[in-house]
């Protein structure tokens, strides 16, 4: 239950290039293909975004998820091969039904640029 609570603050709390950046990688992971080495850094990165415990805590403005995109953005960059259209459509509905707002398409093709 504590999981789902802290995903629910990084829902309310994080932007949209954070959010999306998750949502990408975790339906990466999904993918059958993903080698284990991939699947392995998926892991690392979301959990790291999940655990309380953080080298910038996310409570601070402005600054709490640089660090955390940081490392997705990483994550993404060494996984850009299995990102297809497929994960990028499902990406963008999760974060649509999430933010229930017309989602910041800036913000998205800013995080596309590392794939």
């Amino acid at each position: 239950m504590k999981i789902r609570k802290q995903i629910s603050r990084i829902i309310s709390t994080a932007g949209s290039k954070v959010l999306y950046s998750a949502l990408l990688l975790y339906y990466a992971f999904k993918r059958n293909d993903l080698p284990v080495w991939a699947k392995s850094i998926v892991i690392g990165v979301i959990g790291y975004l999940i655990t309380p415990f953080d080298s910038i805590p996310d409570l601070t403005p402005i600054l709490g998820y640089t660090d955390d995109l940081g490392l997705l953005s990483y994550a993404l960059v060494m996984i850009a091969a299995y990102i297809n259209n497929d994960v990028r459509k499902q990406a963008k509905e999760r974060l649509t039904k999430w933010l229930k707002t017309n989602v910041d398409e800036k913000s998205i093709r800013s995080v596309e640029k590392y794939l």
